[in-house]
């Protein structure tokens, strides 16, 4: 993967010549929109490619309005239509599907905010990576699915991954890339999500709308259920190994209540190094979009004397076992990344619809995972055909 000293003067030519043209996959969303809110504190610095949408059109159409984007995509296709006449007589061309969504990837965007969530990113981000531009990452899926084959492309396109998770974002801005073997661990901190001290009685009845009243953040329905199972500090130690060059027993979790340490790299001689600021993820955007320079953002201001206290504790492997199935996966390599992605994302949806309960979620994990077959992947459509049979399997479980 190129490091950040390698494509820094590259970077920097990007910025200051004119200003910086950005595509963002995944706009309507909780990243996207705080992309789009730096952007409009900004003016005059970037100017926006392409927008891409799940569902939401209407803020869609706004968006591609206000920026005067170049393109916007629906990945719905029954809702191209909508779009279509949304941006009547705007000039900005419209396409719908995941062709459409892969198109906006490759245009000509000096930067890319990689913020579909799910499996169905993984495809428009790869088409951003062999592009060769800088890539802010905020989906998971893509180095858990498939971070050998993102990590290879990255390295041969010279592209940048720059990632938006505030611990990875934390993680990078402190790890010394020059001399790596310095290094002794990296620490993922969590938050601990809603049912930190939640007993186990209290996690079997849950509802979805407890499940995604995240404590800190103001995330969407997906991610927050996975805070909330601590699921996603179990896909964000998988991203972890792609993204830094340490070994998988490098890696740890620690429970952070309060938010504020976003994630720390411990070296060889005993110093810690941290990454401190409020719980708003336009911090770790505002970092990628300017990178290698920084831009201010409107985030809360950290008052240290009136926090007064910094507390944390190991995760609870017993109420939270998604860590233990996470780390297992990435011990396993392989397949097993992707069935442990594939069965969650069915097993949160089946939550979120009431279908099955909350400590249900790690129980359909864990019986795919004993269920499916390991096999090794060498390409995308490997990825895509152990997701689906992953998901078949997963549904019938609940």
């Amino acid at each position: 993967m190129a490091r950040p000293a390698e494509r820094a003067v590259e970077a920097i030519g990007a910025v200051g010549a004119a200003p910086r043209r950005v595509t963002i996959l995944g706009s309507t969303g909780s990243i996207g929109c705080n992309t789009i809110d730096l952007l409009d504190r900004n003016p005059g610095t970037y100017e926006v490619e392409a927008l891409t949408a799940s569902g939401n059109v209407e803020r869609l159409a706004e968006q591609a309005r206000r920026h005067r984007a170049r393109l916007a995509v629906t990945a719905d296709p029954h809702r191209y239509r909508e779009l279509k006449d949304a941006l009547s007589g705007s000039g900005v061309r419209v396409a719908a599907g995941q062709e459409g969504l892969v198109e906006a990837a490759s245009l000509p965007a000096d930067w890319v905010m990689a913020g579909i969530v799910g499996a169905a990113g993984l495809a428009p981000t790869l088409a951003a990576v062999r592009r060769g531009t800088i890539v802010a990452l905020a989906n998971k899926e893509c180095l858990v699915c498939a971070g050998e084959l993102m990590v290879d492309e990255v390295k041969k396109h010279r592209a940048t991954l720059l990632p938006v998770d505030s611990e990875h974002n934390a993680i990078f801005q402190v790890f010394d890339f020059e001399r790596p073997e310095r290094v002794e661990r990296v620490i993922l901190t969590a938050s601990g999500g809603p049912f930190r001290t939640a007993d186990l009685q209290t996690m079997a009845g849950a509802t979805p709308e407890q499940a995604v009243a995240h404590p800190n953040w103001e995330m969407g329905a997906k991610i927050s259920v996975d805070s909330a199972t601590m699921m996603n500090k179990g896909l964000e130690m998988i991203e972890a190994f792609h993204l830094f060059p340490v070994r998988h027993d490098q890696i740890e979790v620690v429970v952070h209540p309060q938010s504020v340490i976003h994630s720390m790299v411990a070296y060889v001689d005993g110093s810690v190094l941290a990454q401190l600021g409020s719980p708003d993820m336009r911090t770790p955007i505002a970092y990628t979009l300017a990178w290698p320079d920084r831009i201010a953002a409107p985030s809360p201001r950290l008052d240290l004397a009136k926090l007064a206290t910094l507390t944390f504790e190991a995760p609870d492997p017993v109420r939270f076992p998604a860590l233990r199935l996470a780390r297992e996966a990435l011990e396993a390599g392989g397949a097993a990344p992707i069935i442990l992605n594939a069965a969650n994302e069915i097993a949160v949806r089946g939550f979120l619809a009431r279908k099955i309960g909350f400590l249900d979620i790690t129980r359909v994990v864990e019986q795919c995972l004993e269920q499916m077959a390991q096999r090794a992947i060498g390409t995308l459509d490997d990825v895509e055909q152990v997701d689906d049979e992953t998901r078949r399997l997963a549904g019938s479980l609940m």
